[in-house]
């Protein structure tokens, strides 16, 4: 079908284009990113556009995100390889691989199971023996393997749900984008002393948080109508 298109050729452009030539500096995350085949993790459909410079839309009304926001959330992460890696939202998988990539082990909890099962057969068929996949309620976390070095929540909140912050180590580090459905920020959250310290990377656009942690009022973030 793609004959004379060069998924390889592509990969290494958008690495080139998108993720260095807009500050994505970190070596192993450039090298991890290189080395993913980001077209498996997106419809057939969508395959052509794999590396293009925004999100894609997936099963279940959810997307892949942008590869720089990939690069960008996962070069916030400081992953040195000896990391275990709480994500919440596995989505089409390609962020977990990403991840695994770069960290000792890798746990992902995804709410959709159709969503779970494509991205398990993805994963599975590419070889990663350190990712852990767990249906369930991505705002509690997965305290049976707690506590994680890193958190990364691929899902817009109001606020950071209590549980991840209680399950992540003194010293480890958060990326969550925050805001409502309108104006979100990705945000880095390091822990030190049990506090939490926050610093705004970027503008983005996320899926909404969904789960039983749901915090009401200004800046709440709500499903789409």
């Amino acid at each position: 079908m793609f004959a004379s298109y060069s998924f390889d050729a592509a990969r290494q452009q958008m690495v080139r284009q998108q993720l260095q030539g807009r500050g994505i500096t970190a070596p192993r995350v450039l090298a991890a990113i290189a080395r993913v085949p980001r077209e498996r993790f997106v419809p057939l459909e969508e395959q052509r556009a794999a590396y293009a410079d925004r999100a894609l839309p997936i099963d279940c009304g959810q997307t892949i995100s942008q590869p720089y926001i990939v690069g960008l959330m996962t070069q916030a992460l400081e992953l040195t390889g000896g990391e275990a890696v709480l994500e919440i939202g596995t989505g089409s998988g390609y962020q977990t691989a990403v991840l695994a990539e770069l960290a000792r082990r890798v746990v992902s909890v995804e709410r959709f199971a159709e969503l779970q099962a494509r991205a398990a057969a993805v994963l599975q068929s590419l070889g990663y023996p350190n990712i852990q996949l767990v249906a369930g309620d991505g705002t509690l976390g997965c305290p049976e393997q707690a506590p994680y070095d890193r958190i990364v929540v691929t899902a817009a909140a109001a606020s950071v749900p209590p549980a991840l912050e209680e399950q992540l180590v003194e010293g480890g580090i958060l990326v969550i984008p925050l805001g409502d459905a309108e104006s979100q920020t990705l945000t880095a959250v390091r822990k030190r002393d049990g506090v939490f310290h926050s610093v705004g990377l970027s503008g983005c656009r996320f899926v909404p948080l969904i789960g039983t942690y749901e915090p009401r009022g200004e800046g709440e973030s709500r499903p789409p109508e």
